[in-house]
């Protein structure tokens, strides 16, 4: 759909993607964005995470400032940095682009006044799309996460979308369902059109 010598995905293409159950990923060796659409998919289901004790004792300690859509740009910058990503500068301007519009969203975390770690998203109706996140120091992007799971469900969101599933999704509490399955979920939460971030 769009190549390495474009600069940017254009915003309706990645909504009505998204809507559809698909997802653009950079590849790492060409730079070439590919679209997918997993079978299964992974989600986080939203009303069953629950931080781990450890995880609760950290919450409780404030160790971290958790903040929002404040530096969108250096979080998505943060989580292309590492090597093989799939982050290129089309994904990073697109999203950058998409943020802009109200679509994309970040959640970063703070340690004495340094960015330490974060993730970001997009969200359509009552549908958050996770990405990707980064962490500098340990436990950063943990607790970015669960302060993201309490804004969506404060919010009203039905839908907490991981993608795929890997050893760290898996351990926040990921599951995998059919695509059959999500994207029924899907066409229900997108149309939820009073849900906002």
């Amino acid at each position: 759909m769009t190549s390495q010598n474009d600069k940017i995905i254009s915003p309706q293409l990645l909504l009505e993607a998204y809507s559809e159950g698909f997802f653009p990923m950079a590849n790492s060796e060409t730079g070439e964005i590919e679209w997918y659409s997993p079978n299964p998919r992974a989600i986080f289901p939203l009303h069953h995470i629950k931080p781990s004790h450890s995880t609760k004792q950290i919450l409780k300690k404030k160790l971290f400032e958790v903040k929002f859509d404040t530096c969108f740009e250096r979080v998505i910058l943060g989580c292309a940095n590492r090597p093989d990503s799939w982050i290129n500068d089309v994904i990073i301007n697109s999203y950058i682009n998409l943020h802009h519009l109200g679509y994309a969203h970040s959640v970063e975390t703070f340690k004495d006044g340094e960015l330490v770690g974060g993730l970001y998203g997009v969200a359509i109706g009552a549908a958050f799309f996770g990405e990707s996140m980064f962490s500098k120091v340990s436990n950063a992007s943990k607790v970015a996460f669960y302060y993201l799971v309490e804004r969506l469900k404060e919010k009203g969101f039905v839908l907490l979308d991981s993608q795929f599933i890997n050893p760290h999704t898996k351990m926040l509490g990921a599951i995998e369902i059919s695509r059959n399955q999500y994207l029924k979920i899907l066409k229900f939460a997108i149309y939820k059109t009073d849900v906002k971030f």
